[in-house]
């Protein structure tokens, strides 16, 4: 039986071979230009294809899967881990598959956030902006003065594939271990990575000198980091985030940072992004980063095979490996 030669709309350039390798594969359309489409675009794309490719900047509401669903649509095969930009309760409801490529980036997002933390803890970009400026004027005992990492207490919201990387690193660095998850691991693996579980996640956000988040975006985790919660953080202690930046209530954080509530933060995610709370830019203990924390060339080749498995999987009539459910969300 000949292979069945699927077509593919993907919305975003990607890496070149993951690209080749698509067009050896399947009926393909791919975006020459990378310039990301309008709703009204990705709309007509989906009621082009059998399988759309999106990646999480695409955003697939019930709109654009029912135009789809109605074209022919099957598979929504997303680029990224991450899956809130898809409506997958419609995908559900009009019979189409959802996948997205987890298990990839964590090595990398968890070198981001100990680059994040050590930046934003030792005044990095404040050093590298003084070296820029010319107006350094030698070591002095009171010049740029950080904290020192070892002995701080590291709290992570979120222990996922992501959260356990960032666990091994810190270990290095003689952080305090400690987090926070609504599944508890077994005493012995916690043991193993050297961690304290809190069931509170207020009581241990009061307590921590670092809180580094590492959890998706979720109905259920939409600004868990509050205005209220983020209160009960010290106002010595450093927020990180790699995750989602709709997890944390940026203009409270902006307002806590503003008035010396707390002593730095350190953003790879924003709340509207590509927007970014312009107050927050001006701020010298702030670290921003265009969510660049799973950008490494390894890390988007992967990601690009899994897209490929699963689509590959689904046009041999298999179930994809990496489907997304609502009830898993």
């Amino acid at each position: 039986m000949p292979y069945r030669r699927v077509k593919v709309v993907v919305t975003r350039a990607l890496p070149e071979p993951i690209e080749t390798r698509m067009r050896e594969l399947f009926d393909v359309e791919l975006n020459e230009t990378d310039a990301p489409l309008s709703a009204e675009a990705l709309a007509a794309a989906a009621a082009r294809a059998e399988v759309l490719a999106p990646t999480v900047t695409d955003r697939i509401d019930d709109a654009v899967i029912a135009r789809g669903a109605a074209a022919g649509l099957k598979l929504i095969a997303s680029y990224g881990a991450g899956v809130d930009h898809i409506d997958v309760s419609a995908a559900k409801a009009h019979g189409v598959l959802v996948t997205n490529t987890p298990g990839v980036l964590a090595e990398d997002t968890a070198d981001m956030t100990m680059a994040l933390i050590l930046a934003v803890i030792r005044r990095m970009p404040e050093g590298l902006a003084l070296m820029q400026s010319g107006k350094w004027e030698g070591w002095a005992p009171t010049g740029m003065v950080g904290r020192r990492l070892a002995g701080k207490r590291l709290g992570i919201v979120g222990l996922g594939h992501v959260g356990r990387a960032v666990a091994r690193r810190a270990s290095a660095f003689g952080l305090q271990l400690h987090y926070h998850d609504r599944a508890r691991l077994r005493v012995d693996a916690e043991e193993a990575l050297g961690l304290t579980w809190w069931e509170s996640l207020d009581q241990m956000l009061a307590r921590m000198d670092v809180v580094t988040v590492h959890v998706p975006h979720t109905p259920a985790t939409f600004h868990l980091l509050s205005a209220r919660r983020l209160q009960l953080m010290k106002p010595t202690a450093f927020l990180i985030n790699t995750a989602r930046g709709e997890v944390v209530d940026e203009t409270a954080l902006t307002k806590m940072l503003l008035k010396g509530a707390l002593a730095g933060a350190a953003l790879d995610v924003f709340e509207k992004e590509p927007a970014v709370n312009p107050r927050l830019r001006g701020l010298p203990n702030v670290v921003l980063l265009p969510h660049m924390g799973s950008a490494t060339e390894e890390g988007r080749l992967e990601m690009g095979e899994k897209v490929i498995l699963n689509i590959k999987t689904y046009a041999d009539g298999h179930r994809p490996p990496n489907v997304v459910t609502p009830e898993m969300l």
